[in-house]
């Protein structure tokens, strides 16, 4: 079930990176970045949001830790 989750907010991260690239390419002309922006900082939140899950995750032991 983790492994799903962390699959599919890593494919909206990279969805919305492209969909930021493409704005920024179509909106260089009018010299308006707020799709631009907008859409980068849901990058941004999605990342963060990742790296809560894992962190959350590798503390209640759903993922397991390296042992020697």
């Amino acid at each position: 079930m983790l492994r799903m989750v962390v699959v599919l907010l890593v494919l909206a991260i990279v969805v919305s990176l492209f969909s930021g690239l493409v704005s920024l390419y179509r909106d260089r002309d009018r010299g308006s970045g707020e799709r631009t922006a907008r859409l980068l900082t849901w990058r941004i939140g999605l990342s963060m949001l990742l790296f809560v899950l894992l962190l959350a995750g590798f503390r209640f032991g759903l993922i397991p830790g390296y042992t020697q």
